[in-house]
């Protein structure tokens, strides 16, 4: 395959996977518009609608710029056919002059037989047969560069057209944006005049957030302590055991679990399962079927001016009733119900830990190991008919932006 089939292969593999997003954010926009009284999480929506609208809008520009380059190659390899059948047209008309200087079969056998030697009448003989071979051969090349030029003109046409397509299907592409600018412009409009409900509801989604941070890091401080407990009485345990084999002059004991333990009090096991989680980077699949809204970490309120808000993770709308599922082998440390979030589950990955909140139900426990893929859960709908996961990425106690560690898609 050549890379320009390559190139030409992935932009229509994005094309249709961008596609494929507008259309499950334009269905899950349809459920919330029908709700009486607009909301930030439907403006949400409309913002992700925009970015994968001018996303698409740049895959078909990508995609002009490829088919002017195609169009260009094709134009080059055009004028070299043409150059060769000027070529060969000359060659040919050569030799039909040439030709028609001995314009009958009786010229041709007068030239052979008034040679002076037979060497000569064989010579002659050759240069005749030569010469009648390369005319038929030259025709025949030429016949064959017209069949190249006429599919190559073929193919220009075709690039053509395929222009023009795309030419109309990106201002459309546009109108579409003006369009979702001007939903966009009403929303915020709309909930603009809504400016003291939003900071109430911004002030308790903060203390919300708060709560469910401090208990995540308890969490990892329960398990931190736990794991070094564990660590300190294996070692003590080993260092007895191999006390009384030296007094009773025993040979060393295979390593134990203990000795196997690093300095964070993690087993072998739990060192590769984080080694492993570390390698899957931007390759982990998503935990739920849908689109992000509200991205991680600081960001500007998309109404209120002048304000900034904090998220600890990503927000990922999707369909009601949705399954949740983790994104990777590891141990459920806690299943837990906050105000907010309705139902919290946190799964441990070695030192990583990824957290699912906003659960309707969990059908883990802790203590459970789950493999990834695996069921944990289905996702909750609130009162404004809104489906939204947040998924959290956590290595000890520092937050990880999720989005750089799940598939691009």
């Amino acid at each position: 395959m050549s890379v320009g089939q390559s190139s030409r292969d992935q932009l229509e593999k994005d094309k249709k996977a961008n596609q494929d997003k507008i259309n499950q954010i334009q269905g899950v926009l349809k459920k919330t518009s029908s709700q009486k009284n607009v909301n930030l999480k439907q403006l949400q929506v409309i913002n992700s609608q925009i970015n994968a609208q001018k996303k698409q809008i740049g895959l078909l520009n990508d995609d002009l710029k490829l088919l002017d380059r195609e169009l260009a190659t094709l134009g080059l390899e055009r004028r070299k056919l043409d150059q060769d059948m000027e070529r060969l047209k000359k060659e040919y008309a050569k030799m039909i002059y040439e030709a028609s200087k001995r314009t009958t079969s009786l010229n041709n056998l007068i030239f052979l037989f008034s040679a002076n030697t037979f060497n000569q009448f064989v010579l002659r003989y050759k240069y005749l047969k030569q010469y009648t071979d390369a005319r038929q051969s030259q025709a025949k090349q030429m016949e064959a560069l017209k069949v190249q030029i006429a599919a190559q003109h073929e193919r220009i046409t075709a690039k053509k057209t395929q222009q023009k397509t795309i030419l109309d299907d990106r201002m459309a592409e546009a109108q579409k944006l003006s369009t979702m600018h001007e939903q966009k412009n009403a929303v915020v409009a709309e909930l603009s005049k809504q400016e003291s409900e939003l900071r109430a509801e911004l002030e308790k989604s903060r203390r919300q957030a708060a709560m469910l941070e401090r208990s995540l890091k308890e969490i990892i401080e329960r398990e931190r302590r736990e794991r070094l407990a564990r660590e300190k009485a294996a070692r003590e345990r080993a260092e007895r055991e191999r006390a009384a084999r030296e007094a009773r002059g025993e040979e060393p004991a295979p390593v134990s679990e203990a000795e196997k333990l690093d300095l964070s009090g993690m087993t072998d096991e739990e060192v590769k399962l984080a080694s492993s989680f570390t390698a899957s980077k931007a390759r982990l699949p998503w935990p739920v079927r849908g689109f992000v809204t509200d991205h991680f970490g600081r960001q500007a309120h998309p109404v209120l001016k002048g304000i900034i808000v904090d998220n600890l993770g990503v927000d990922i709308q999707t369909n009601a009733g949705e399954p949740v599922r983790a994104v990777y082998d590891g141990l459920v440390l806690d299943v837990n119900n906050m105000p907010g979030y309705g139902y919290v589950v946190a799964v441990q990955h070695g030192d990583y830990m990824t957290v699912y909140a906003k659960l309707k139900n969990a059908s883990v426990r802790p203590g459970q190991r789950v493999k990834a893929r695996e069921n944990i859960g289905v996702v909750a709908t609130n009162g404004e008919g809104t489906s939204e996961l947040q998924f959290q990425v956590w290595k000890n106690t520092t937050k990880l932006n999720p989005e750089s560690w799940l598939i691009r898609r």
